[in-house]
């Protein structure tokens, strides 16, 4: 039997799995939406980082669609071809698929988890894939945009096999940072091919890989630039892109498209059907975004019927959520391919992305267990919405911004208890304790009261915000307009008081109304939240307000007054409320603390311990002290001697931005770049001079004059290392202790000026605590016992590692004796 008949009697097995379900399709004449989230790569658990930067992010939009009435379609799953899916495998004695078939259980279970509502969550190693994926391939062959070139790859000898792009390190060629991959450098945003890196070595084994030949085949992206140039244009204008996708998208254009190959020598894939390549599958930016129409297939249960969402481009509108870092392979790549096909398919109209989300003072990292990851969220007994809320509230949209267990409590005790909470118990409990239970129907003649009239035009004000903002996938802007109308529906009660008014039979009528009203309210909150916190959450409201949740009950108005009252029966009919319970939970200081050190990471008692050198607690130097390297330095808008710096804090740690008075001292920002220095990575983040500023830049300061400070022989530091006391009287290997130091809470302006005061400058130079240990760096040989140097020359001393001022500084190093750090 051929290889095309087994292919389709697969996809005929697949479409008898799921003939039976009904389907969702496009409606003329209507607004049809198709919502995709990147697609999370399988061997990774996702952590919150992720599950905002698309899968929640596209969730909460697709449900205020349907909310309003819109028919959407949400489309994901787990992207699980290439190198990584091998390398994993081969690590657990498993086969590829056996591997992708328990990571996307998983996957699966932390979003069921999370309430996300998918139409359909699939995967990319199924048999439409590979129909699809081939299919695409043989139109854009056949119109002559792939070529065929000879390449030279990096090949791990020690492996032994050929490195797929993002298995190799080394240093850009364009900014210098050090940790870039090979397909991409996140420092500086460049699209990368791993043989351009400078000093190149395997992610798997650390081995330097060897150059070999291999024949591959190549989008021509050249010769579609004009053609998606303009493309690119129309989507932006149409869809109203951002104007950082915008910008990222318009520097690749600008620095000129080259060819992309499309091919890898791997065997896990969709195989490459040319005579000759039969050895070779395609390349995972060439496959995995059409990954959302494999899926889009599956769900539909058939080989055809995808193409009435993915080949309708004037029914369907397509809106995608992903992070940053995907942006320009959904607006160049895949867009490119598309129109390479010269089908008519249905393109990219509207992107929403997301910068990073942190964690604490530092990165997720499954490996040192810190951070929130999907499948340890649901053992901290905190309810999904409440996490739901705060990594909304959080969205990290024009920004990077952090995780804090203190601001998850705050989020949850002052806002979401304090406010909805509040209003929503009120109300239930006291239809349950004075009513009996039920909300009775008004007299037919009932008219609002002047508070009841401007409750309804300050709720109707809010509601016409909220839905601008979801128009513009504001998603942080809507729910602060739907926690808006929890205030006003608060402050309604307090200035109503209708447990006075019960207390008077005259006035009961008036009691009944006001509850009456404030119920309905309670329903509009629980439908304007429901994006945002989940049906879970919008369930447990319902029945306490004695409503049935359903698609037909949880509609979003676009007004509210007397006129939706009567839309949703209140006032002509009475509601049974359910019995009351508590939505939310106070989040305790000591419960947090313990969730703290929970997730905070594994450093064994010993790490960090007084033998080794290095301060043993946090409370002998509480600054979390990192070497870092300026990037970018740009002046700001509001004044010349005001920088907007971009460090790099190397692989672990990434990229921060940070706000540095150094216009007087350096004139000429071309005089930073490419600086190491000391950077403050535990200070609140803040906005400076109209800069989000996430760390400070240290400096020596004395008579007017500025030095920065940096680390001896920094060219052979690592990145993002943690700089601590050391003494060279103690012994031990202050490799460990360093790098796992526990990151530090952050400290507020005035509290980091207080500890910056036991920082002085020896007269050598050498940066000093408390009048008596240097700080030290840390040697990239975890065997090497000294501080940071020339590991290889035997006859250096421990004094090479010490954090100093610059030797760039004008003046001599005995000058800065006993200067100050700030």
């Amino acid at each position: 039997m051929s290889a095309e008949s087994d292919l389709a009697d697969d996809l005929d097995r697949q479409a008898s799995l799921t003939s039976s379900r009904t389907k969702k399709i496009p409606i003329q004449g209507t607004r049809n939406v198709l919502v995709t989230s990147a697609l999370p790569y399988v061997n990774n658990v996702p952590h919150l980082g992720n599950l905002i930067g698309a899968v929640l992010s596209a969730d909460v939009y697709a449900r205020y669609l349907r909310q309003c009435g819109v028919n959407v379609l949400y489309i994901c799953g787990t992207d699980e071809y290439g190198t990584a899916t091998e390398t994993k495998a081969r690590e657990e004695g498993v086969s590829p698929k056996a591997l992708c078939d328990k990571y996307h259980e998983l996957h699966r279970h932390i979003y069921q988890w999370f309430d996300i509502r998918f139409d359909h969550f699939g995967r990319t190693s199924i048999p439409q894939q590979t129909a699809i994926c081939q299919e695409i391939f043989w139109d854009v062959y056949r119109n002559g945009f792939v070529v065929e070139d000879t390449v030279e790859q990096l090949y791990d000898a020690e492996a032994g096999m050929f490195l797929a792009d993002r298995y190799v390190r080394g240093t850009c060629p364009h900014c210098g940072y050090a940790e870039a991959q090979g397909d991409q450098c996140d420092a500086c945003g460049n699209l990368l091919n791993p043989t351009e890196l400078l000093d190149p070595r395997s992610a798997l084994t650390g081995s330097v890989p060897v150059r070999r030949t291999s024949r591959h085949l190549f989008l021509d992206l050249p010769r579609l630039r004009d053609e998606l140039e303009a493309w690119i244009e129309r989507s932006a204008a149409r869809g109203q892109w951002s104007e950082n996708a915008l910008t990222m998208t318009r520097s690749w254009l600008r620095d000129g498209l080259k060819k992309r190959c499309i091919t890898r020598d791997l065997r896990w894939g969709v195989p490459v059907p040319l005579d000759g390549f039969q050895d070779k599958v395609f390349y995972v930016w060439f496959d995995a975004p059409i990954g959302y129409l494999s899926i889009t297939s599956d769900y539909m249960g058939d080989n055809e019927s995808w193409r009435c969402w993915w080949q309708q481009p004037d029914d369907v509108e397509l809106i995608q959520f992903m992070g940053k870092d995907n942006t320009p392979f959904h607006t160049i790549i895949f867009p490119g391919t598309l129109l390479a096909t010269r089908r008519p398919f249905t393109m990219l109209c509207r992107l929403s992305t997301t910068e990073y989300l942190n964690y604490e003072s530092g990165k997720f990292s499954k490996s040192r267990g810190t951070g929130v990851f999907g499948d340890s969220a649901s053992e901290t007994g905190i309810p999904a919405y409440v996490w739901r809320y705060y990594l909304v509230a959080n969205r990290p949209e024009q920004a990077d911004s952090v995780f804090t267990w203190t601001d998850l409590a705050a989020k949850n005790n002052n806002e979401l208890l304090a406010n909805i909470g509040n209003v929503v118990s009120r109300v239930v409990a006291f239809v349950q304790n004075q009513m009996g239970g039920v909300l009775p129907a008004l007299a037919d003649a009932w008219s609002p009261a002047p508070l009841d009239e401007r409750l309804f035009e300050q709720v109707t004000a809010e509601l016409q915000v909220f839905h601008q903002a979801m128009a513009n996938i504001g998603l942080k802007a809507a729910l602060r307009s739907s926690m808006s109308i929890g205030r006003l529906a608060n402050q309604y009660l307090q200035e109503t008081k209708p447990w006075d008014l019960f207390k008077q039979d005259s006035k009961r009528a008036d009691g009944v109304r006001v509850l009456v009203i404030a119920s309905a309210v309670i329903r509009l909150l629980a439908v304007t939240l429901e994006p945002f916190l989940g049906s879970g959450f919008a369930r447990l409201v319902f029945q306490q307000i004695g409503v049935p949740h359903a698609d037909e009950t949880n509609r979003i108005p676009q007004r509210f007054d007397r006129s939706q009252l009567q839309e949703w029966n209140y006032g002509t009919e009475s509601f049974a409320f359910g019995k009351p319970q508590h939505l939310f939970t106070k989040l305790e200081p000591s419960f947090i603390e313990e969730l703290r050190r929970h997730f905070a990471g594994h450093v064994s008692a010993n790490e960090g311990s007084a033998s080794s050198g290095v301060a043993s607690s946090d409370s002998e130097l509480p600054l979390e002290l990192r070497l870092g390297r300026i990037m970018q330095c740009n002046k700001t808008a509001q004044s010349d001697q005001l920088y907007q710096l971009v460090l790099d804090l190397g692989p672990e740690e990434g990229s921060r931005q940070a706000a540095a008075n150094l216009g007087h001292a350096f004139p000429m920002t071309s005089d930073l770049l490419g600086r190491f220095v000391v950077v403050c990575c535990n200070v609140e983040r803040a906005v400076l001079g109209g800069v989000q500023s996430e760390a400070m830049v240290l400096v020596a300061e004395k008579k007017a004059r500025t030095a920065l400070l940096t680390v001896r022989h920094a060219n052979e530091a690592m990145l993002g290392a943690r700089l601590l006391p050391w003494s060279a009287s103690e012994s031990g290997n202050p490799h460990t202790a360093l790098m796992n130091a526990a990151p530090l809470s952050p400290l507020d302006r005035k509290g980091l000026q207080s500890r910056l005061k036991e920082l002085r400058v020896r007269d050598d130079g050498v940066v000093i605590w408390k009048q008596n240990k240097p700080l030290a760096a840390v040697v990239r040989d975890p065997d090497d016992p000294r501080p940071l140097g020339t590991s290889s020359d035997p006859a250096m001393k421990p004094s090479t590692a010490w954090v100093v001022v610059s030797a760039e500084a004008s003046l001599d190093v005995g000058f800065w004796n006993n200067a100050r750090v700030r």
